[in-house]
């Protein structure tokens, strides 16, 4: 297997790095690189389309169905 096709994880949207994991609160993610903390939300901050969350944590999608944009916000 190839370095290009090994995924660590969803990229973290504030440095990019592929560390993003979810914590023990559901919705609620951390940066393992840079420690940022986001919260998936149910509307998008970018087009404002309503979406569900899904808060089981294999299965989360961090982004919007519409615009592909990121349903994280840092807190």
């Amino acid at each position: 297997m190839s370095d290009s096709t090994i995924k660590l994880g969803p990229a973290c949207p504030g440095c990019g790095e592929p560390w993003l994991r979810p914590t023990a609160v559901p919705a609620r993610y951390r940066c393992l690189y840079c420690l940022r903390r986001f919260e998936l939300v149910s509307v998008c901050p970018n087009c404002g389309e309503h979406s569900t969350i899904v808060r089981m944590s294999t299965t989360a999608i961090v982004a919007c169905n519409h615009c592909q944009g990121s349903m994280l916000k840092a807190l």
